[in-house]
């Protein structure tokens, strides 16, 4: 698969041949949709509570005689009808975490990878220089790429300073190739993938089939 590689300015520079095992993969849906499923049940913290009439202080004396009040007979305060008792089938502690296979997560992020590709929503852009971490010097790359919509940029290895001057962009995350996953390339609409990390990325993901 061929792909233009752009500056910073968003002319083209030179052509690229990208792996089509990595950048070409037709995409299957039942496995990216379980991948989504796995990915946002495993971020899912798992730590509501509430307390049943057990846990709940209070209520050790009986309200009122059981008979002669003509009122409903009541053993504690504390029961889920009162106010200030416990709750009936509340939520407690649980681990929502999934396990998928790690070949099947690294295929689901090669098929991410090449849903852009084959979308036209990939750019591959030759470098990256900041001089003073500034966000209007990326705000200056997304424009000259003519990009709209929540972007992930890639980059080969962490960019403090790049990262600096993403955070007060809306719609603009960075990752690098180490942390990489599939879920946050579908949620982005547009791809773009440094130069140098085009390369890291097929060293990562050649033997996945």
């Amino acid at each position: 698969m061929k792909s233009q590689v752009f500056d910073y300015k968003g002319v083209k520079v030179e052509d690229i041949t990208l792996n089509d095992d990595i950048f070409g993969v037709k995409p299957k849906a039942d496995l990216i949709a379980n991948y989504v499923r796995v990915y946002l049940s495993n971020n899912r913290q798992g730590t509501s509570s509430t307390k049943t009439r057990a846990e709940v202080s209070g209520g050790g004396k009986k309200p009122w005689k059981q008979k002669g009040t003509g009122r409903a007979r009541v053993g504690s305060t504390r029961n889920p009808l009162w106010r200030h008792g416990g709750i009936s089938h509340g939520p407690k502690p649980k681990d929502w975490g999934l396990m998928m296979p790690k070949k099947m997560k690294k295929l689901a992020t090669v098929m991410a990878l090449s849903s852009k590709a084959l979308s036209d929503n990939l750019k591959i852009l030759s470098e990256i220089n900041l001089k003073n971490s500034k966000t209007k010097e990326v705000k200056s790359i997304l424009d000259s790429l003519k990009l709209s919509g929540r972007t992930l940029i890639v980059t080969d290895m962490k960019d403090d300073s790049l990262l600096r001057s993403v955070a007060n962009l809306k719609n603009v995350d960075l990752s690098f190739v180490g942390t990489l996953n599939a879920f946050e390339i579908l949620k982005s609409k547009n791809l773009i993938v440094l130069k140098s990390a085009v390369k890291s990325l097929e060293n990562k993901y050649h033997a996945v089939k």
